[in-house]
C-alpha cells in the first residue's frame, strides 16, 4: 500500500486568484505546523509543488523526512488572465464563463488558463510517476486545493463538480490509500 498523505500549503491571505502566481504562504502559526508534522508520518518522503507557497510549507515538514525535488505538475490550476484578480472582478469581467467554469468543471477554461481536466491529467500523471517510482511508501505531497481535489475526486470516483463542494483548508490533510490499483480515501480535510 502506498499512502499519500496530501497537506494543502499554509495559508497565503489572498483575495485574489492565485494559481501559478507565486506567493508565498504565512507558516507563523508554529503550533499547527508542529500538530501538522506529529500528525504525519516519519520517514515518509516529502515532495510538493514547485511554488514558493508549497515548498516553504513542505521544507516545514521535512526535518526527519527525506525531501524529493519540487514538481511543477504539481501546481495549482493555472487561472490564466484570471491569476491576481479577485472573484468579483473575474464574475463582473467574464459573468457567463466564470459562472460556468464552476458550476461545470470539466472542460471549461479561464482565458489562457486551464480546465479542470487539464490540471487533472497533469497532476494525474505526475501521480501516477509518484507511485511507480515509490510504490509502498508514505508520500507527503504539499500541494494545492485544485490539485487535491482532483486527486480526492479521483479516489473517491466522484465528478469535478461534486468534488469541488468539499473543502480543503490550508495545512489540512487529505489521506489516499493505493493498494494494488485501487483507491481508499480515508481522511479528507483533517486538520491535526
Amino acid at each position: 500500500m502506498t499512502r499519500l498523505w496530501w497537506v494543502r500549503h499554509g495559508p497565503t491571505h489572498a483575495k485574489a486568484f492565485a494559481g501559478w502566481r507565486d506567493i508565498p504562504a504565512d507558516l507563523s502559526d508554529s503550533a499547527a505546523l508542529s500538530r501538522l508534522n506529529a500528525h504525519l508520518p516519519d520517514g515518509a518522503l516529502v515532495i510538493s509543488s514547485d511554488l514558493i507557497r508549497a515548498t516553504a510549507t513542505a521544507d516545514a515538514l521535512t526535518p526527519g523526512r527525506h525531501r524529493l525535488p519540487a514538481d511543477p505538475a504539481l501546481r495549482e490550476f493555472h487561472f490564466g488572465d484570471w491569476d491576481g484578480l479577485g472573484f468579483a472582478e473575474v464574475s463582473a469581467r467574464w459573468p457567463d464563463l466564470s459562472r460556468r467554469y464552476w458550476e461545470e468543471p470539466g472542460h471549461i477554461a479561464p482565458p489562457n488558463g486551464e480546465s479542470w481536466l487539464q490540471a487533472e491529467a497533469r497532476v494525474t500523471a505526475a501521480v501516477n510517476r509518484l507511485l511507480a517510482d515509490h510504490a509502498g511508501r508514505d508520500l507527503i505531497v504539499v500541494a494545492h486545493f485544485g490539485v487535491i481535489l482532483t486527486q480526492y475526486a479521483r479516489a473517491a470516483g466522484l465528478s469535478p463538480y461534486e468534488a469541488l463542494a468539499q473543502p480543503i483548508d490550508n495545512l489540512s490533510v487529505t489521506r489516499l490509500d493505493h493498494t494494488g490499483g485501487a483507491w481508499s480515501v480515508h481522511q479528507v480535510n483533517h486538520l491535526p
